[in-house]
């Protein structure tokens, strides 16, 4: 049994309870993780980051928060403390990825995506990785998606060199065309950055929301998002999620649109072939 002193004393400030050990956690690219075991029996996970930026984990804290609102919903990791170094949340105990996880993961995507919001955006900024994630309201998804989502990180990622102007041309080509091309449905309540790797497969038979970058926008984002950068049983959790809430005619073909958002983020973090991969998308909405 360790503890590590800088940690626990950190953690028990916040949490006003003794922390008995603490063990590091693999996984994390941006923060570091430490498995927290309290003085109650209880276990938590906290993550620090020695300069975040500014309201980094307070943010992150606010879309918790937001998305585990919705009571029939998907849940979200606990917030049990915030500031502006850290974030402690409950512990959630791995569990098995199957089929039956992934039809319940779908049907509670759609319930927690039909809480829906009162505009598009979110009441404060936010961050997608160490990015900034603008998120001022719009009145119209095509209007938020293109202000706030495709054009900034299409600068950013022209800016960085991370996608030729082939590429970016054809991206912004786009951006006069969102409005025909995806209908308009009303602002849901979405996760904002789902893929496997923010789904945490609990050992409770539910699939838990970590890391979100929450905020009020199309429902599609999210499901285009999963079939991105993939789900296990991710056909399962379709075939649920449309049962629960059946899609407009035409949302698998549509998904490029949404995706070109995370493709764009990701050539900002990462370079490679994101810039390219995003240009490709986009082309075939010309």
């Amino acid at each position: 049994m360790t503890r590590l002193p800088l940690v626990a004393r950190r953690a028990e400030a916040l949490l006003g309870m003794a922390v008995v050990s603490t063990a590091s956690v693999a996984g994390g690219d941006i923060c570091t993780a430490t498995r927290l075991r309290l003085s109650d029996g209880s276990t938590a996970l906290m993550k620090t980051l020695p300069t975040p930026p500014p309201g980094f984990f307070e943010s992150e804290a606010t879309g918790l928060r937001w998305l585990a609102e919705v009571a029939d919903g998907l849940p979200a990791a606990q917030v049990l403390a915030v500031d502006a170094e850290c974030l402690i949340v409950r512990w959630i105990e791995p569990g098995k990825a199957t089929g039956d996880v992934a039809a319940e993961f779908g049907r509670r995507l759609a319930r927690t995506h039909a809480a829906g919001a009162a505009a598009y955006g979110m009441a404060r900024d936010g961050y997608i990785g160490r990015l900034p994630l603008p998120n001022r309201t719009a009145p119209s998804w095509a209007e938020f998606y293109a202000t706030r989502r495709v054009l900034p990180y299409l600068k950013l990622a022209r800016d960085r060199g991370a996608i030729t102007g082939t590429d970016a041309d054809a991206v912004e080509a786009v951006v006069p065309k969102l409005a025909d091309l995806v209908p308009e449905e009303g602002p849901a309540r979405l996760h904002g950055d789902l893929w496997n790797g923010n789904c945490l497969w609990g050992l409770d038979g539910q699939v838990h929301l970590i890391d979100p970058a929450a905020h009020a926008g199309h429902r599609e984002t999210d499901l285009a998002m999963l079939g991105l950068f993939g789900l296990p049983h991710l056909q399962r959790a379709m075939a649920a999620y449309q049962e629960e809430s059946p899609l407009a005619e035409g949302w698998e073909d549509r998904q490029g649109v949404h995706q070109l958002f995370p493709l764009l983020v990701h050539a900002c973090h990462f370079g490679g072939g994101y810039g390219a991969r995003a240009g490709e998308v986009a082309r075939r909405f010309a």
